[in-house]
């Protein structure tokens, strides 16, 4: 059963979106390419956004955004607008419509219908979760105490998304007692979860309802009182604790805790011990604060492990009559561990250090076992997971044997087992689940993502190579390509890059991204500082005054791939979504020559405005990745680089452009803006379509086939343009 995250990997996050393409040249030379149907951007007439000027001044500079209206979103011509930009999107691509449904139908081919996870204990049961054949959703179940037991479904998914737009299960858990299941639900796509409960014994559906809370959850021993995060509705932050008891009107839920600074995101879960509930504040790259209640007393107060100071993060695991800390205590860039006794723990003199600080590695997390210690840690831009036995002090890495790959630690809920469960994957290796026994040092397989028809890893080749960045810091870059491929500048590669919040994009397996390998292109991604790949120093220097070293990298490294000849200029392709759609907004700015087209996905990309607005969720919070522009310094630098703000009279390359109206994240109409103020100001001829998804969010359509349409579009747009139709 999928549990909350902790409270620590809670802090917000734009993250990178969907599988986002551009377009290329006609007649390229690719496997399986023939002549086709070209779109044709006088299909129908493009819609142009009625210009209502509004100025705005501060610091004495006035930007002027002739498209402020757009942030209406129940005004009629809002909407009109957005349709229309709509079907001029379905007019331009129509010779790809047939395409589209074959990319659709070969995509979907690749997934095993009938499947189920890897189930896991945790306490009496076995949970896991199932899909059925055609099921967009997926059941929860479980089986008591062992996989030989009788199935119980928790939840339906299917079931409960009938009739229904959009459909999301947030955050789920099970009672102590294991019989009451709580669980969020979102119908909008707006993030906003209503909690509801589930009587397991009975199947009963509870009266108990709380709207609007952030979905996760941490039950009390009792059974019958939980804990959960209530959002603001116009910031969509998660300021208030609350707590519930079972029985009672969420009305009559009492406040246990409110973050009034807003620049704070709060997160909530219990401890692997199951003794604490834990809450905490985060101020993403500056502060940290815990706060602790034994889960035996749900009426008592909360007490603070360590205040908050500025400049210090750290996260904490319960072991025993202690603590582990991860902490960046002492300038600790990339955080080491130390240990405290319970009870001692607001005492920073009692703390003692377990791990010291390394410069070369940074310390991503750590899972406590009754006889080891596990911690993820990265390395030369690699996940590495070490193993340490709490007793010997003994230690191994586990080996993974690939030159790019993602790792890390999955759910681990037992405490006394000798066994960890780590999920692996590469550009070449399915997403696979193993168990590792930390004492005999060996590793079982339990389930890699099956791809369905034709699929040999061997036939494809992944690569680490380094790209030299202008001001001479070495890049990694993952590539992977299908065997064949040729480095003569003659093929298409699509570079995708993201760069913000600390974020590593780590090379990962994707059964959608074979349909474009399979017919000739390279996939790379781009390292680029802003991202946490190659240590902290790696996000520091990626973000506030730094943050143009993002963009520069991503340049660089398509000069790069250019130089060695991986592609060239008319067939380089870039991708990019929220902040990554940012990373795009602001390349194509300075560097449009380079990409024959881009496609941005939700795209982050009216900057100043956005974080000038404290009425628009999440801005606050925020302040500390670009800088508050309420200061002149960090306001010219911002103007500098956002992509709304340095749209000028030129040309550019073929973009698609994709939101969702729902957005939470990144509101619609930082998108809508952005094209219309495109389509006035561009000077070429090439193809600016831009698709609103009328009823889904940040992460686009619900369900595990319905996204493989917005995927298929965007795979379309880019093999048409190529001269690929089949």
């Amino acid at each position: 059963m999928k549990k909350p995250v902790s409270f620590h990997q809670l802090i917000f996050q734009k993250c990178s979106y969907a599988f986002i393409i551009g377009s290329a040249v006609v007649g390229l030379s690719c496997e399986n390419s023939k002549p086709t149907l070209q779109m044709n951007i006088d299909a129908a007439k493009a819609p142009m956004a009625a210009a209502k000027p509004h100025p705005m001044t501060l610091h004495g500079d006035t930007r002027q955004d002739d498209y402020y209206w757009l942030n209406q979103k129940e005004n009629p011509e809002v909407l009109k607008y957005l349709n229309d930009e709509n079907a001029y999107t379905d007019a331009v691509m129509a010779p790809t419509k047939d395409f589209q449904d074959q990319l659709f139908n070969e995509m979907k081919s690749r997934i095993k219908e009938k499947d189920e996870s890897v189930p896991y204990k945790e306490g009496g049961y076995f949970y896991y979760t199932r899909f059925i054949e055609g099921g967009e959703y997926p059941l929860y179940c479980r089986k008591k105490g062992s996989l030989e037991g009788t199935e119980e479904i928790l939840l339906d998914g299917n079931a409960m998304a009938k009739g229904k737009k959009y459909f999301s299960i947030g955050g789920y858990d099970v009672a102590d007692n294991e019989e009451i299941l709580a669980y969020g639900v979102d119908t909008v796509s707006r993030r906003n979860y209503t909690m509801k409960f589930k009587n397991l014994k009975t199947g009963e559906i509870l009266k108990d309802e709380i709207k609007n809370t952030d979905g996760s959850m941490a039950w009390a021993t009792d059974n019958k009182t939980i804990f959960y995060l209530l959002r603001d509705q116009t910031t969509l932050l998660s300021s208030k604790l609350y707590r519930h008891v079972l029985g009672t009107p969420s009305k009559s839920d009492v406040m246990v805790y409110e973050e009034k600074d807003a620049e704070f995101y709060m997160g909530l879960g219990r401890s692997k011990s199951k003794k604490y509930i834990i809450s905490g504040s985060d101020h993403n790259g500056v502060s940290s604060e815990v706060r602790l209640l034994d889960a035996s007393n749900p009426t008592g107060k909360f007490t603070t492990f360590l205040p908050r100071e500025n400049g210090h993060e750290y996260s904490i695991e319960h072991y025993g009559d202690k603590f582990f800390v991860r902490t960046n205590l002492d300038k600790a860039e990339n955080f080491k561990l130390m240990e405290v006794a319970d009870g001692k723990t607001a005492d920073k003199s009692q703390w003692k250090e377990v791990i010291p600080h390394r410069k070369d590695v940074y310390l991503d997390g750590m899972e406590v076992f009754k006889n080891n210690l596990v911690l993820q840690e990265r390395k030369e831009g690699l996940l590495h997971i070490r193993i340490i036995d709490q007793t010997s002090k003994k230690e191994h890495y586990v080996d993974f044997g690939e030159p790019a790959y993602d790792a890390g630690i999955a759910y681990n809920p037992e405490f006394d087992t000798n066994v960890l469960r780590f999920s692996y994957t590469s550009l070449t290796t399915p997403s696979s689940t193993f168990d590792y026994d930390m004492d005999t040092k060996t590793k079982k397989l339990l389930k890699q993502q099956e791809v369905l028809g034709s699929f040999d890893k061997d036939d494809y080749v992944t690569e680490r190579v380094y790209a030299t960045a202008r001001d001479g810091v070495k890049i990694p870059v993952s590539i992977v390509y299908k065997k064949g491929f040729k480095k003569d500048g003659s093929q298409p590669l699509l570079q995708y890059g993201y760069g913000s919040y600390g974020s590593s994009m780590d090379p990962y397996f994707s059964g959608a991204r074979l349909s474009i390998l399979d017919r000739g292109f390279a996939f790379a991604i781009a390292h680029i500082r802003g991202g946490q790949e190659m240590g902290r120093a790696w996000y520091e220097n990626g973000k506030m005054l730094k943050k143009k070293n993002t963009f520069y990298d991503f340049i660089d490294v398509s000069e790069f791939l250019i130089k060695e000849k991986y592609t060239s200029k008319d067939k380089l392709f870039a991708n990019g979504g929220s902040a990554g759609g940012l990373l795009m907004g602001a390349v194509v700015n300075m560097r449009p020559d380079l990409y024959k087209g881009v496609v941005a996905g939700v795209p982050f990309v009216d900057v100043v405005t956005t974080m000038l607005d404290e009425t628009i969720p999440l801005t606050t919070g925020e302040w500390q990745e670009w800088g508050n522009p309420k200061e002149k310094l960090y306001y010219d630098y911002m103007k500098s680089y956002s992509p709304v703000d340095n749209v000028e009279k030129k040309d550019y390359p073929n973009m698609l452009v994709t939101t969702g109206l729902h957005d939470s994240q990144v509101q619609y109409f930082e998108p809508a803006k952005w094209v219309a103020k495109l389509r006035k100001n561009k000077t070429d001829k090439n193809i600016l379509v831009f698709h609103c998804d009328m009823d889904a969010g940040h992460g686009g359509a619900s369900g595990r086939f319905k996204r493989f349409h917005e995927v298929a579009r965007e795979y379309a747009f880019m093999l048409n343009l190529v001269g690929i139709g089949k």
